[in-house]
């Protein structure tokens, strides 16, 4: 495995990679929503950045790029005017999202000048969160920290008539998905001949089931469990996504275009279901891989395992980071760190928390969550590209799962925190290695 992490604008450093050189694409662009007034999401990548990815992409690899809810309808027309193909678009549900609305009642006595002081209640939680049962025109301030590091703050009444004709009224939703956009180049030939030829064309069914209790190997780590207990698939002579089997399905569901992050708030949208249903020639709790027979399971519980479930942890954002200074990351109240965290006052939309990180990149993905994408569309021992780094999430993820990585960033502080959390997934997999 080996990784390289470039500094610079994409166009200009892929002009000097080698054409069909890559075998996925995995990247988290700009939503081009000026988020946080970040001058690098003031716009979509256009077409002429997936024009370069094409060509440095061999033929039938795959692209995954993250979009805006707001704006990937025009992510998805430039990568598709660059000469993609459109195959799908995954969701990806979690429940850290966090409504950045404007009160509009709040506004109104704000542009009035007149200062809300009735104070009619207190409650602990996010400021501007909804909370059951109380009326949200009713505007929020910070008071002080209670219990469990949520925040005390009064709730003020408005204070003109205008304003409460207007109580109750936002701007926004709460941001619950996002999704991502599954492009692949065009093929040469067929998908067998393509796949057979370049390696790519293909997605990584079997490597990235999904299951109770199954565990995934990279290609390049050996297996170490009993293998005769392990379901393996061959491709070009070597091991991929090696699946232990810990519990009934020796491979597990079938993946879906949804992935959710396993929060109380996404899994309680599911339903308690028994699985079931087996077709012919297959019996309960029995999976006939090789021969494209239905997944037949006897188990029960909420529907939400039908789904990838990418968790992140509180570590992963700052792992391999040790000896970096902490800088300012502005995050919503959702996402921020209670134990060392400021309320940073400014208008209704872009108020929020600061606090002090060694990874101060805003809009840092799951480790989990990109280990998954990377195995599901990359061969083994292939080369994934990031044109849009960042922190470098992916390159981490490409690393864990085996393969080589080439991230590309604009803004030399994150390449700095890309390298080092990309340093240390190299170590920890070097370790691994038997």
């Amino acid at each position: 495995m080996s990784y390289e992490c470039l500094t610079g604008d994409c166009r200009e450093v892929m002009a000097g990679m080698k054409a069909e050189s890559v075998d996925a694409v995995v990247t988290d662009p700009p939503y081009g929503l000026s988020f946080m007034g970040k001058g690098w999401d003031h716009g979509v990548p256009g077409a002429e950045f997936w024009t370069e990815v094409a060509r440095v992409s061999k033929p039938g690899a795959h692209l995954l790029a993250f979009g805006g809810t707001r704006t990937f309808h025009r992510l998805a027309c430039a990568i598709e005017d660059a000469g993609w193909e459109i195959r799908d678009c995954v969701m990806w549900v979690y429940g850290s999202g966090f409504p950045k609305s404007l009160d509009v009642s709040k506004a109104i006595d704000k542009a009035a000048g007149a200062d809300r002081t009735e104070v009619v209640g207190s409650k602990l939680g996010r400021p501007g969160m909804a909370k059951g049962g109380t009326n949200q025109s009713f505007s929020s301030s910070i008071n002080t920290y209670g219990r469990g590091g949520l925040l005390s703050t009064d709730i003020t009444a408005p204070a003109t008539d205008a304003a409460r004709q207007w109580a109750g009224w936002g701007t926004a939703l709460k941001p619950a998905w996002e999704p991502i956009i599954v492009a692949r180049k065009p093929l040469v030939g067929t998908v067998a001949e393509n796949v057979q030829r370049h390696g790519t064309g293909a997605i990584n069914v079997d490597g990235c089931r999904v299951g109770t209790g199954v565990e995934t190997w990279p290609a390049t780590r050996s297996c170490p469990h009993d293998k005769t207990n392990c379901y393996t698939r061959k491709m070009q002579g070597d091991e991929v996504g090696v699946t232990v089997s810990t519990g009934p399905e020796p491979a597990g569901r079938w993946p879906a275009n949804l992935i959710h992050d396993g929060s109380d708030e996404v899994v309680g949208m599911f339903p308690n279901v028994k699985a079931g249903g087996s077709r012919a020639n297959t019996q309960r709790g029995q999976v006939f891989v090789h021969g494209g027979a239905h997944e037949s399971y006897g188990d029960s519980g909420s529907a939400a395992r039908f789904f990838y479930c990418a968790k992140a942890s509180k570590e992963d954002r700052d792992e391999g980071l040790g000896g970096m200074e902490e800088k300012a990351s502005s995050s919503m109240p959702g996402r921020r760190d209670p134990d060392n965290a400021k309320w940073d006052t400014g208008n209704d939309v872009t108020s929020r928390f600061v606090t002090e990180r060694k990874n101060h990149h805003p809009t840092v993905k799951p480790t989990d969550l990109m280990r998954y994408l990377c195995r599901l569309v990359t061969p083994p021992r292939g080369l994934v590209l990031d044109p849009f780094m960042g922190s470098g999430s992916t390159g981490k993820a490409a690393l864990l799962e085996g393969f080589s990585f080439v991230g590309i960033e604009r803004e030399p502080e994150y390449v700095e925190i890309a390298q080092a959390r990309i340093k240390a997934a190299s170590k920890e997999m070097s370790g691994l290695l038997f």
